[in-house]
């Protein structure tokens, strides 16, 4: 008899969270813990029952998004092996949900079979990364040799801002922040392109086409 795999699903769309937890409640290897609708609550959820295999994780949701629940489970090291289940098809994320832990990938449109097949070879240990998503990460991170240090779209908005001419101050006055708020992005952004000044960051973020 197969061993039971205990997952939890994390979706904020109600229809799909429903219609995908009674999808898997037909297979007898597979138990549903519980299904939430933002990472704040599978956060809290996971913290009280460690006894979890995988989590279907959508990477769009509110209070905290995916990409920090990655984070989150990385850091605690728990068994929990995430999957992520999403709309978003861009080498970029795939790339970067792989870099902070994802053992698999899937898009929704993806049948019964494949979804299974994904829960099944990530329960044991191994990663699933379908032909077509694959090869979109490999493009992806062929063209853009600094596709782990994906900006945040307030960090893409400030580099555009600074592309522009604009100084801090003005960047502060448009953005509705304070100053100190555009240093620590300015900071971050540097950090993750990996120069030392603003002449080296625009010739770089236009190589790498982020401008």
């Amino acid at each position: 008899m197969n061993e039971i795999i205990r997952v939890i699903i994390a979706d904020d769309h109600d229809l799909f969270r429903v219609g995908l937890s009674e999808l898997l409640k037909k297979n007898k290897d597979i138990f549903i813990v519980d299904t939430v609708s933002d990472g704040e609550k599978l956060l809290k959820l996971i913290k009280k029952n460690n006894d979890i295999d995988i989590v279907l994780l959508d990477i769009t949701m509110p209070n905290v998004d995916g990409f920090e629940v990655l984070k989150a489970i990385k850091k605690s090291k728990t068994k929990i092996k995430p999957i992520i289940i999403s709309m978003h098809n861009e080498g970029n994320y795939i790339a970067k949900c792989a870099k902070e832990g994802a053992y698999g990938y899937l898009l929704k449109n993806a049948d019964e079979k494949e979804l299974l097949n994904s829960i099944r070879t990530v329960a044991k240990g191994k990663k699933y990364f379908s032909a077509e998503i694959s090869e979109k990460m490999i493009n992806f991170m062929s063209e853009n040799p600094i596709s782990a240090t994906i900006l945040t779209n307030k960090e893409a908005q400030v580099l555009k801002l600074i592309a522009k001419g604009l100084t801090t101050k003005e960047i502060a006055s448009q953005l509705f922040v304070s100053t100190r708020t555009i240093e620590t992005h300015r900071a971050n952004i540097l950090k993750k392109i990996e120069v030392k000044n603003t002449a080296e960051l625009i010739k770089k973020a236009a190589d790498y086409k982020l401008l």
